[in-house]
């Protein structure tokens, strides 16, 4: 006979956001179910559609959460530092450090991206880049901010893309933002 685990404290919300990102970690964003997902907490089938509602609200709040973790991490950095280029650095340590958040965060037709607290937290998330920017020793003019923006966004999304796609095939070491480090300095030359 097997048993069966069930949940008996904290906070049930935290708790199955935490196993969806598991999950999430190991399947990707496609297999998940509210089902497993009920498995995994040790919970009520019933218990993820109570809060969540659907896959959709769950991995809305997922997105929410993922990029308030964003923004924190490059605050924090452009805090400590005030470098773009570590900012950048910050940005690829959370993409690998946060894998399930990051999948799930820029692909919007799993979420619903139009929901109030995705648009403020993915708004406080570019704020946070953009900031970084603005600690260039040469900021870019007004006129030419967004396209600074957009450099630095794609080159630090891209190598966090490829480095977690495992496309990366020479050998960069363990470390995704030291890997990265050479790549984003490209980015004042």
């Amino acid at each position: 006979m097997t048993e069966k685990r069930s949940y008996h404290h904290g906070d049930l919300r935290r708790a199955l956001l935490a196993a969806a990102a598991d999950a999430i970690a190991e399947s990707g964003p496609a297999a998940l179910s509210l089902r497993d997902l009920a498995r995994r907490a040790g919970v009520s089938h019933a218990a993820p559609a109570h809060h969540f509602g659907d896959k959709a609200g769950l991995l809305t709040a997922l997105a929410i959460e993922g990029f308030n973790r964003l923004a924190d991490a490059l605050d924090k950095s452009r805090e400590q530092t005030g470098s773009l280029l570590e900012s950048g650095v910050a940005y690829v340590r959370f993409a690998t450090e946060n894998r399930a958040h990051f999948e799930v965060m820029f692909q919007p037709s799993l979420y619903d991206r139009d929901d109030p607290e995705v648009v403020a937290a993915g708004q406080r998330a570019g704020a946070a880049l953009s900031a970084g920017v603005s600690t260039l020793d040469e900021p870019p003019s007004p006129e030419d901010a967004r396209e600074t923006e957009l450099a630095a966004w794609a080159i630090v999304h891209g190598f966090a893309t490829l480095w977690l796609a495992g496309a990366l095939r020479d050998p960069l070491g363990d470390d995704a933002g030291e890997a990265a480090r050479p790549v984003i300095r490209r980015l004042f030359d």
